[in-house]
């Protein structure tokens, strides 16, 4: 991916600018759209005895700052936006490097179904090297602010976690759930948006900063009603107190049956729309500045 159309297949992105451009991007996106995340994921944690969670997302933001305050909104923010840097670092690099194999070398474009599969792919490897265990101690982090508050910051829930249930059974718990999830998420995600810019690059219609922030809203769109089932199935594997896959597809099956696979839409949407705009705006701009300083 660059900020200016292609005009020859030939032209790649240097792999140190896809990665630290999709570093920063998930940085900036992950900050700036946090409180929808924080939402979202307290109304897909199963009810604790005692501390009944709201459906609606709006009145869970509402009664934690009546509650708690603004602060408790960005519990666990510092986790995502660590988590944040590697995920889409390792994403977007892993994207540019497999799409330069599967595009065509006269156009520089690829086929639906290879943008589709090269997204697939990258948030496999996201997921393995950076996703899981980061989602793993935000998502503790927020359940636990709701009732024991055992966590006292997230470097104390990794150390807890770690000594409690290992590396396997703790910081990776919610592992099939969640791949799951970011291979989809980026299959749609970044499938998507390629899809768009391949079109538009075709028609020579110029990639500006509107463009990417249209074309980014729309992927995170499409992104968000397709994988919800799965994101769904991650947080509640992933709660403080953690399950396995199996378990937490029952569970919420046991509580809301099938639309319960779907709790948290409307906030995740909100958050995907922008973040979908943010992230590829920002990573286009940085690659912008990057790529004259690397060779491109």
């Amino acid at each position: 991916m660059s900020t200016k159309s292609r005009e020859n297949g030939s032209q790649q992105t240097p792999a140190i600018v896809s990665f630290i451009s999709g570093g920063v991007a998930g940085a900036v996106e992950g900050a700036a759209t946090y409180p929808f995340e924080f939402a979202k994921t307290r109304v897909q944690l199963r009810s604790e005895r005692g501390v009944p969670t709201p459906r609606n997302p709006f009145t869970v933001v509402g009664q934690v700052l009546r509650e708690e305050g603004v602060r408790a909104l960005y519990k666990g923010c510092s986790t995502l936006v660590v988590g944040s840097i590697g995920k889409d670092g390792v994403r977007f690099l892993s994207f540019d490097t497999i799409k330069n194999y599967f595009k065509d070398p006269e156009t520089g474009t690829l086929t639906p179904v290879r943008s589709l599969l090269a997204g697939m792919s990258a948030g496999v490897v996201a997921s393995i090297f950076a996703v899981t265990p980061t989602e793993r101690i935000k998502t503790a982090l927020i359940d636990d602010a709701r009732a024991e508050r055992r966590f006292r910051s997230p470097m104390h829930a990794v150390r807890l976690i770690y000594q409690e249930h290992g590396l396997i059974n703790g910081l990776y718990r919610g592992f099939a759930g969640n791949t799951l999830k970011q291979a989809s998420a980026s299959a749609f995600r970044m499938g998507t948006y390629n899809i768009l810019k391949d079109f538009e690059n075709t028609r020579n219609i110029t990639q500006s900063t509107a463009t990417n922030f249209a074309n980014g809203a729309v992927a995170g769109t499409v992104t968000t009603y397709a994988t919800m089932p799965f994101d769904t199935i991650k947080t509640r594997s992933q709660s403080a107190k953690g399950a396995s896959t199996i378990e937490a597809f029952t569970s919420i099956m046991k509580d809301d049956g099938v639309r319960g696979f779907w709790r948290g839409t409307t906030m995740r949407l909100g958050r995907t729309i922008f973040s979908g705009g943010i992230l590829f705006t920002m990573y286009e701009q940085v690659a912008a500045v990057l790529n004259p300083m690397f060779g491109r």
